[in-house]
């Protein structure tokens, strides 16, 4: 079982490249994770200024030296502080969105891997099953920097069609 130009399909190969494609995307949900807890801290960090703030300006009118005196609450600057945690907050959950297609992705190829070892002789049949795969998933999308097989056979299918 050979491809058009000579070189060998595998079963092996195609096993070894979804095991590849699920701990590349289980890296970058790593990186994803690693944004979104920054970002949480730095939502927690405007929270407790924004805290701080309110609770300054509540001791300073209570205290004895309330009045003229006292801090001044700088209400625009609270309402961009509050205008800041929102957008932030906008940006974890999408964040957790995406990190959540990508571990999702990375499950989902960990389980084909598990199925071409498991269940598939023919490398072409594995490759049928990778690229099907790939299509229904919308996985090259997933990889920026990295040909998927999908793309691969595309490209090869517009060539032979030229």
């Amino acid at each position: 079982m050979s491809d058009d130009d000579g070189s060998e399909l595998s079963v092996t190969a195609f096993f070894e490249y979804c095991r590849t494609q699920a701990r590349l995307l289980s890296g970058r949900a790593e990186t994803m994770r690693s944004d979104v807890d920054d970002l949480l801290e730095e939502i927690d960090d405007d929270l407790e200024t924004i805290r701080g703030r309110l609770t300054d300006h509540a001791n300073d009118r209570e205290g004895p030296t309330a009045g003229p005196a006292g801090t001044d609450l700088d209400v625009t600057e609270l309402e961009e502080l509050e205008s800041t945690v929102e957008t932030k907050q906008a940006l974890v959950e999408a964040k957790q969105a995406r990190l959540a297609a990508f571990q999702e992705l990375a499950a989902d190829y960990a389980d084909l891997a598990a199925e071409l070892h498991s269940e598939i002789d023919d490398g072409h049949e594995a490759m049928e099953r990778v690229i099907r795969f790939e299509l229904e998933h919308d996985a090259p999308v997933y990889f920026d920097d990295r040909q998927t097989v999908a793309e691969a056979a595309a490209e090869s299918n517009d060539q032979r069609d030229e």
